[in-house]
């Protein structure tokens, strides 16, 4: 790199501060690439420098000017245009938890609003659950309230007018939110209150407070009243959620607030620390002062991959500064705008493999995403942290090969960083010869002085190799495996966890992953990228010659940005007078925008707009923010209208989603402009252009060749040639198996593959593969294999699963992912399953073993089955069940099935959950076992009367109330399993049939290996003795279970004989529901990640006394047994096993609504009232254990289902949320305690019909180990009575005759003109305007005696500190449908 004149005020950096590395890149002001400077530097290392990033500027500065600048030296900035950083300080932050203490100001009745969050837990199948503890110190409830006038369920769609905020005054009951909803005003605050309120939390040394009011989004006033109040107080950090992000959502919301006042403090205390360090000053403010010529402009990258200026740099957006850097750097030197082909950025570091895609010449950005535990509301770049990096551990476990998610971390790293650290991929490399100690920089050892220990590495893989071969050689020496195919087992084991993740990015948003090219860059991506690509049928790799700085290279290219959102609420149309008003609110901002761009010194030439607005189908929660079409789209696409966002949507749901709702409104949510300052105007040339132009010319043997090593690829190790990257010239080629390095990073070209040297980048193109056609031995198991065809099983499982959701068209299957899909043995048997829901697990092997017997030898190609019935092993009627055999020849070689649960299938009520049915007839549709397609022909009509016609001959029932959904949803599942089939088919292909049926049968016998480990086990631990529980329904009905365990075999008999009889109620459940939660017991007992699959129950024999309420009859109603019953089942076994106290055993179904199908008195004639109807799911707190406390306001065992928002909940439905908090007292006390359940207060706006379904309202939670139990739950209807005793709703029953007919009911007279009536555990009633539910919901279970110590200990989240972006949140929602 040559030293070029420095221009005058010329010189530019761009720095990226990591975990372990600081990277600065520096221009003199030519912006020529090979005027550039690189320097990388530790980015902690006290003993020689304070700060990297001010260490990195002085090095640039000394080498630019020629003059040696001494540490210490205030820095002049006079020759400096610009500095650019990217920090890891929010971040680390965050995930250190080391912010400003701070204090939430919230809504009076919401104080617990994060601590509940959206009431899931994390890990579907850990006991100890572990939720993210809050960022705040203390709450502050301010009584104010307002809440949004209409309801958008509302069928007559009613529309209250009213003056703006501005125009309507201080005294106004109603006024127009600024997404144009009318806002109700009930509570005003008092001032002097607040002023009180907050002056004691100064005084308690709070410095910095986060507010965030109901609906705050759209009416903003009291929000910042507080601000105001605060201000004159005198905190030092305010942060308003509305000024933050004014998106509905109270939760993501208040977290984003809590985030910023938590962040910016450390944030600001870094940025004026380092500013400290140049004279005169940073950002645009000091470049105006011009303090002499000693200001220079500084911006830091923010998480959605703008700069901004240093003065207005915040926490919220800082989470993902550096990895957006990264984005930025690939996107812009990869993407090509004239070819158009969409980039995969793999970014592989020490301590995270993050993963991101750029196509169609913009970022994708998500809204809310999870980092360190906290749920941001704030655009950032869809960036997936997939693994652990070169950091990720291995591991032998149960027979499987295991890669991650721990992480070795910096510190101690991996074995050969010389700290005695464990197995880590980098090793597996470093042993393999694909790392190459010779460039790696000297830094480890007493003195840091070292290159990497080569020695380390094998002593550990020697061990691990040991244990491994003890295990699966039996003795024999020929069975053994050399240290070799370990260390590459792993590597592909790692390659195989990292590709899932990939194409779940890719194609969860509809497109193809192999017509995507791969960008690789950090560290370690050079040593995986083939395999990668290969594995994703990817062709062409691109690695930058900056790839291991690109983060810091991304600085120097990116856009300053300001971005600007107003909340809207307009039904979109192609009408002048809607367009105009969204125009002139998009001008608004735009204006503001370019203000602010202005202030930063860009001219407005320079200033561009991205104007989107975020649109969703009336009725659904799916948004899309949608880009204006550019002129040429609109030219091709849209008759040249610029303004077609409407279209534009349509087009976009039907590539994302496979469908589109022709007559549902397009509903507007948000309007947002994204003003970007041009500072970088395009590359030279596009890799595109470079590869037109370039001549290739094939090295010789002996050309060019730094060295030559032994690396070991599939198959062997062969001779690899080594070069050096900055030996080689623009135009050669070099076929694999070869190794190009530089002092920062290694790119392996495998066997087959070739690299081609261009200006800017290795162009990696992989040709014919090879070493794959070697013979598979099916006598031996390989437990590599066995390990891939894990992730492959699932993988197709998972790919089904995202088929079903494209294509179906219900809430239920699209937004809230309530389906499983699954691949079968021949028998039926369950190989594996996705996503992993408990609830699902054992019962859908019933319902295919059952199907498959019934139509053994009558079975065509083409054919596909339909069922539900709970005998035919369904769980409840609204699950249907669709399964398609796959055939080889004549002989059926395997099923898939996929489950979804329907929104409605008829029956008493609307939703099909009535919560009083006494007949299985009242809960809708019950399929046997039919055809749904018939060699090829979807037999339409048959389908009509199973779940129309047949359901409403009844008395008192409908048939389905969503007939097309329903139908839409099965050609879907149908959809999603013929996608299952020609994966397989694909897997056959690759690897023959034989080798797939082999590994199938032992992926069980795996899991089957595992259980019966688990069971010796747990024989030792009890000495032998029998293990034995009984708990009770709230009418009385025991269930009763004793576990023998047969120790040589590690086989168990789960006897529930004693159990109670089939009930004339719909607690009943069938038989596959105990499967379910006996498998969900023993994952959670084994509490390791092992197959789930029908080995799991291989050793266990279950008895189930036939006519029992666990073993019904054909007609008996079983609505709560999927729900209630199975919590009380997992109770049950979990209180044999001593394995923790009980968890709240419920999941509060409660439902409200009004209209449906309504029946003339005596006749069948049906007439039909618009209206709409709720379900939802209520939190309780979870049981304590050995070494944990519970937690609280959580959902337990076989429901993870999350709750509507607050905000989201009042807008959609007439009702007022009163109070949704932890239930204080209610928990089991123990030497560890139980967790507290939820108080949830509804007041009714319109008359509706009520009802709850709940358990454990006369039966505590169990404690355990002397703990002690927990409250029971309550269900109180707050029902309103004037003076007289006279009902206001219209009932002239005096009170005390009420008395004498509802005897087992508690009541409570009240001065407030309410009597407070419990409605039992399962009731329905008709309930008034104004009139509440009130529904205390069970605590948890305390473990061990009171007063003794506590042993409870705290277990680190090894993926704490992963980007969770759209795929991780995908996962979250697929797990939250159990």
């Amino acid at each position: 790199m040559g030293s070029a004149k420095v221009s005058e005020r010329g010189i530019r950096i761009a720095i990226d501060r990591g975990g372990t590395f600081t990277d600065c890149v520096g221009n003199p002001g030519s912006g020529k690439m090979e005027d550039d400077v690189l320097i990388k530097l530790l980015s902690v290392d006290p003993s020689n420098y304070d700060d990297a990033p001010l260490e990195g500027i002085r090095r640039l500065l000394s080498k630019f000017t020629g003059k040696e600048i001494p540490r210490g030296q205030p820095l002049d900035t006079s020759e400096i245009e610009s500095i650019r950083m990217g920090t890891t300080v929010a971040t680390n932050a965050l995930l250190e938890r080391k912010g400003e203490d701070i204090a939430m100001v919230v809504t009076k009745g919401f104080k617990d609003c994060l601590a509940i969050g959206n009431q899931s837990r994390p890990n579907i199948f850990a006991l100890d659950i572990q939720k993210p503890e809050v960022l705040y110190k203390k709450v502050v409830e301010i009584d104010e309230r307002v809440t949004l006038e209409d309801y958008a369920e509302d069928p007559e769609r009613a529309s209250t007018k009213a003056d703006s905020i501005d125009v309507a005054g201080d005294t106004a009951e109603l006024v127009k939110g600024l997404s144009g909803e009318t806002v109700r005003i009930l509570q005003r605050p008092d001032h002097e209150k607040i002023r009180r309120q907050l002056k004691e939390v100064y005084d308690s040394g709070l410095k910095s407070i986060a507010v965030c009011l109901m609906h705050g989004y759209t009416y903003p006033k009291h929000e910042a009243l507080v601000g105001k109040i605060a201000k004159e107080i005198g905190f030092e950090h305010v942060s308003l959620s509305h000024e933050l992000m004014p998106m509905i959502k109270l939760v993501p919301r208040a977290t984003s607030a809590c985030a910023d006042a938590y962040l910016t403090p450390a944030i600001r205390k870094y940025i004026d620390g380092f500013s400290k360090g140049f004279e005169g000053g940073l950002g645009t403010k000091s470049v105006k002062r011009e303090e002499g010529s000693k200001s220079a402009r500084c911006e830091f990258m923010q998480s959605d991959g703008g700069l901004v200026d240093v003065d207005s740099f915040s926490g919220l957006k800082a989470i993902l500064s550096g990895p957006a850097g990264g984005v930025v750097g690939y996107a812009l030197t990869s993407y090509d705008p004239e070819t158009k082909i969409p980039v995969i950025g793999f970014d592989m570091g020490g301590t995270s493999t993050d993963v991101s895609r750029y196509g169609s010449g913009r970022y994708d950005h998500v809204f809310e995403t999870t980092t360190a535990g906290v749920t941001i509301q704030s655009p950032q770049l869809d960036i997936n942290t997939v693994a652990a990096g070169g950091g990720s551990r291995l591991f032998w476990k149960n027979g499987l090969f295991v890669v991650g998610p721990e992480s070795a971390g910096a510190h101690p790293g991996p074995a050969c960083y010389r700290k005695g650290g464990p197995l880590a991929i980098t090793d597996a490399n470093l042993y393999l010869g694909r790392l190459l100690p010779d460039f790696f920089p000297k830094i480890f050892g007493k003195n840091e002085d070292e290159g990497l220990d080569a020695e380390a590495s094998k002593k550990l893989f020697e061990e691990l190799a040991e244990q491994i071969n003890k295990e699966i050689s039996g003795g024999n020496k020929e069975k053994e495996m050399s240290l070799d195919e370990v260390a590459h087992g792993f590597i592909k084991i790692a390659n195989e966890t990292m590709t899932r993740p990939i194409r779940s990015l890719t194609e969860a948003r509809g497109h193809d992953t192999s017509k995507h090219r791969l960008a690789t860059f950090g560290g370690a991506g050079g040593q995986h990228a083939v395999a990668i690509a290969e594995a994703l049928g990817i062709s062409q790799i691109l690695v930058h010659r900056y790839s291991s700085v690109l983060s810091a290279y991304g600085m120097a290219l990116a856009d300053v940005v300001d971005e600007r959102q107003e909340p809207e609420s307009k039904v979109w149309s192609d009408e002048k007078d809607v367009r105009e008003y969204l125009q002139t609110k998009m001008h608004e901002l735009k204006l503001k925008s370019t203000a602010t761009l202005k202030e930063q010194g860009f001219s407005e030439h320079e200033v561009h707009f991205e104007e989107y607005l975020n649109l969703r189908y009336r009725g659904t929660e799916s948004a899309l923010m949608i880009i204006k079409p550019s002129k040429e789209e609109a030219g091709k696409e849209y008759d040249g209208d610029e303004w077609a966002f409407g279209k534009a949507f349509v087009k976009q749901h039907e590539q994302e989603f496979g469908f589109t709702l022709p007559d549902r409104d397009i509903i507007v949510d948000d309007v947002r402009a994204r003003g970007i300052g041009k500072t970088f105007e395009g590359l030279e040339k596009t890799v595109d252009q470079q590869l037109k132009e370039v001549k290739p010319k094939d090295l010789s043997k002996e050309e060019k060749i730094f060295a030559t090593r032994k690396v070991y690829f599939e198959g062997g190790r062969q001779d690899t040639n080594i070069y050096k990257l900055e030996d080689l010239a623009v135009g050669d080629r070099i076929k694999g198996p070869a190794i190009i390095a530089d002092g920062t990073q290694t790119i392996v070209v495998t066997p087959g593959a070739s690299a081609l040297v261009i200006e800017t980048h290795v162009v990696i193109n992989i040709g014919e593969s090879d070493g794959q056609d070697k013979q598979i031995d099916t006598k031996e198991v390989d437990p590599i294999l066995l390990s891939i065809f894990a992730h492959r099983f699932m993988a197709i499982a998972e790919q089904m699963g995202r088929a079903l959701q494209k294509t179906s068209v219900s809430t239920n299957v699209k937004e809230r992912l309530d389906y499983s899909c699954a691949l079968f043995d021949s028998e039926g048997g369950l190989v594996a399953n996705a996503p992993h829901l408990p609830v699902h697990l054992g019962s859908m092997s019933t319902c295919v073993r059952k199907q498959a017997s019934i139509w053994k030898g009558k079975l065509k190609r083409g054919d596909v089955l339909v069922s539900n019935h709970p005998m035919f092993g369904g769980t409840h009627l609204p699950d249907i069940t669709v399964i398609t055999p796959a055939f080889s020849g004549d002989k059926i070689i395997f099923y898939v099935a996929s489950r979804a649960h329907h929104a409605d299938i008829g029956g008493i009520l609307p939703g099909s959950m009535p919560p009083h049915s006494k007949e299985l007839y009242q809960e809708g549709a019950a399929i046997k076992s039919e055809k749904l397609v018939s060699e090829g022909h979807f037999n339409e009509k048959r389908i009509i009367e199973l779940l129309l016609d047949e359901p409403g001959q009844y008395p008192g029932c409908s048939g389905t109330r969503c007939l097309s959904d329903n139908i839409n949803d099965l050609k879907a599942q149908v959809a999603a399993n013929q996608k299952g089939i020609s994966l397989i088919s694909t897997l056959m292909s690759d690897y023959g049939e034989e080798v797939v049926q082999f590994y199938m049968t032992n992926i069980q016998k795996n899991a089957e290996t595992s259980v019966r480990n688990l069971l010796k086990e747990v024989h030792k631990r009890f000495e032998g003795q029998d293990l034995s529980a009984e708990d009770f329904m709230d009418d009385g009905s025991p269930i009763r279970l004793k576990v023998t365990i047969d120790p040589e075999k590690g086989e168990a008999i789960f006897d529930f004989s004693g159990t109670g009889p089939e009930v004339y109620g719909n607690i009943n459940a069938p038989e596959a529901v105990t499967y379910s939660a006996i498998i969900y017991c023993l994952r959670c007992l084994i509490s390791q990640d092992i197959p789930l699959n029908q080995g799991c129950l291989a050793p266990i024999h279950v008895i189930i006394p036939k006519k029992s309420f666990l073993s019904p009859s054909d007609n008996a109603a079983v609505v709560g047994g999927n729900v209630l019953t199975s919590q009380r089942v997992t109770d049950v076994v979990l209180k044999a096993f001593k394995a923790c106290a009980a968890s709240q055993g419920d999941t509060n179904n409660l439902t409200f609504g009004f209209g449906g199908t309504v029946f003339a008195e005596g006749s069948n004639a049906r007439s039909e009232t618009k209206g709409f109807g709720y379900y939802e799911t209520i939190a309780g707190g979870s049981g304590a254990g050995p070494k944990w406390n519970g937690t609280s306001g959580v959902h337990t065992h076989m429901t993870n289902t999350r709750i509507t928002d607050s905000e989201v909940f009042e807008r959609r439905y007439p009702v007022l949320l009163r109070e949704f908090g932890l239930r204080e007292g209610s928990k089991g006390l123990g030497q560890h305690d139980g967790g507290e359940g939820v108080v949830r207060d509804i007041e009714f706006r319109i008359p509706v019909q009520v009802s709850i379904l709940s358990e454990r309202r006369v039966y505590h939670p169990y404690g355990m180990e002397g703990g002690g139990e927990a409250a029971c739950g309550l269900n109180i209807w707050a029902r309103k009575v004037d003076r007289k005793g006279v009902h206001k709703n219209g009932g002239d029953k005096p009170a005390v005759e009420e008395v004498k007919e509802e005897k087992r009911k508690v009541e409570v007279e009240s001065e407030d003109g309410f009597r407070y009536i419990n409605l039992g555990a399962k009731n329905t009633a008709s309930m008034q305007p104004g009139e509440r539910i009130v529904i205390y919901t069970p605590g948890g279970g305390g473990w061990g005696k009171v007063g003794e110590e506590s042993r409870v200990r705290m277990v680190e989240d090894p993926m704490k500190g992963w980007r969770q972006g759209s795929v991780a949140g995908r996962q979250q929602v697929a797990e939250a449908s159990a």
